[in-house]
């Protein structure tokens, strides 16, 4: 018998460890790589879509951070590893109320901001949010209403910034919007 394939099979690597350290990636690094492709989507995008997508990120950013603070003030939900103490997070966590998930909320606010400028690239943005919602999940740091009410806040963020922009972007000059004078 070969010494490395013997060597190899007494140092397996449990599919458990390997599945483990994908769920800690995903729920702790996915939003920095969500963040990354929207940056390149705008990188890509005509001037004034540009100040249009630059402009709704920072308002819906700013409704979703006033509405996590919101929903987390008149709901409390324990994460996981606090509720019952038997389960163990796959990563250190605060003891924190849960509710709702701030990564998966910011995810999908982006995603569904670039999905109506590339809508392909925003759906696959927004199936990433929720794969990082979930490995949130697997990772026992939130429960699955922390997920849902995240989504939930991120469509009513970028509903109001978009209506927002679209009532306010008129009325600002012309070289703020990146619209060519006539």
């Amino acid at each position: 018998m070969c010494a490395g394939v013997s060597y190899v099979s007494h140092r397996h690597v449990s599919g458990w460890v390997i599945m483990n350290a994908l769920i800690v990636f995903l729920a702790q690094y996915l939003l920095y790589f969500i963040l990354a492709a929207a940056a390149v989507i705008w990188l890509f995008v005509p001037r004034q879509d540009k100040v249009d997508l630059a402009a709704q990120v920072i308002v819906s950013l700013v409704i979703v951070f006033v509405l996590i603070k919101l929903a987390g003030a008149i709901h409390t939900d324990p994460r996981p590893f606090v509720a019952d103490p038997l389960i163990k997070p796959l990563f250190v966590h605060g003891a924190d109320n849960g509710f709702p998930s701030d990564h998966t909320a910011v995810a999908a606010t982006v995603a569904l901001l670039v999905m109506m400028y590339s809508r392909w690239v925003g759906v696959a943005l927004l199936v990433a949010s929720l794969v990082l919602g979930a490995s949130r999940m697997a990772a026992h740091v939130h429960h699955g209403q922390d997920i849902v009410a995240a989504l939930l806040i991120a469509v009513l963020a970028v509903g109001i910034a978009s209506v927002t922009w679209r009532r306010v972007r008129p009325r600002l000059p012309r070289r703020l919007t990146g619209q060519a004078s006539i």
